[in-house]
């Protein structure tokens, strides 16, 4: 099932893609695509009503679409890709690299990135998230795949000036809706096996990432279990899981997104979030 929010920023409402591939309207099922959904028995009742039919189909506007689910924490995995190690002149850890992003550094599909005024240095970066559905704490890893309550498109875009600006990267990161996530929510029944799948990043339609999702370093089990020994998952948090080579500041000229650009990630079985690129106003 693939969940998403759609609508003015901020006054999202839920819908589901049914069957055919319509948007419909659940706002009349359930209030929100939340936590708190993923959670309870709120899935059964929206995949009755979706499978039912008579839902109110919406027009199909991708740019009203926002962020597929309000989050909790926004947890990043950084370095999980050999190759992306081996571009950035860094070594693999025997960890998971970890740091946090804002709810507001994150849009939704067909929103625009916003490149900040007082840098230059927008860089792409696609990824696989992992959108917590039960809550857990101490997650062994061999049970982690029961605590997601789905998967999407992430760009955890990055103002690679201020990333670098010491040692800690959170400024780069951070920065208001610079990054995103989307289009929709797509439930761990309708995925195949990972190394499966291919996650793709085009610029201006260039391929500039691409890689199979069975090349992640740590595995999605291995990342929750490690996530969940030092701070609660809870339903709606999201987990990043890092991104490929080929991201922008490691190439010969570098290669920055700028206003005009658009910027898709997509991965095979779930779907292309797509944003454009404007100047930040003001």
């Amino acid at each position: 099932m693939k969940l998403l929010r759609v609508g003015p920023r901020g006054h999202e409402r839920p819908a589901a893609l049914d069957g055919d591939g319509r948007l419909v309207d659940l706002s009349g099922v359930v209030d929100d695509i939340t936590g708190e959904l993923l959670a309870g028995d709120g899935l059964d009742r929206v995949r009755a009503a979706v499978d039912g039919g008579g839902l109110p189909v919406l027009d199909g506007d991708g740019s009203r679409v926002g962020p597929p689910i309000r989050p909790g924490k926004i947890l990043c995995i950084g370095l999980n890709y050999r190759d992306h190690i081996a571009e950035t002149d860094m070594k693999a850890m025997p960890y998971p690299t970890l740091f946090i992003r804002f709810a507001d550094s994150v849009t939704g599909s067909g929103r625009p990135i916003i490149k900040p005024r007082n840098s230059e240095a927008l860089d792409f970066e696609g990824e696989l998230a992992v959108v917590i559905g039960k809550a857990g704490r101490h997650i062994p890893s061999e049970h982690a795949m029961a605590h997601i309550g789905g998967y999407t498109c992430f760009n955890d875009a990055s103002i690679r000036d201020w990333q670098f600006h010491t040692t800690q990267v959170v400024p780069g990161k951070n920065f208001p809706a610079v990054g995103s996530c989307g289009p929709w929510l797509v439930t761990p029944d309708e995925l195949p096996a990972f190394d499966t799948m291919r996650i793709t990043t085009r610029l201006n339609d260039m391929v500039v990432q691409d890689a199979s999702l069975g090349d992640m370093i740590y595995s999605v089990a291995e990342i929750i279990s490690y996530c969940s020994a030092f701070t609660p998952l809870s339903p709606g948090d999201i987990i990043a899981t890092g991104s490929p080579a080929g991201i922008g500041n490691r190439r010969n000229p570098k290669l920055f997104m700028k206003p005009g650009d658009v910027i898709e990630v997509e991965i095979s079985h779930i779907g292309c979030l797509t944003n454009p690129i404007e100047a930040e106003h003001g």
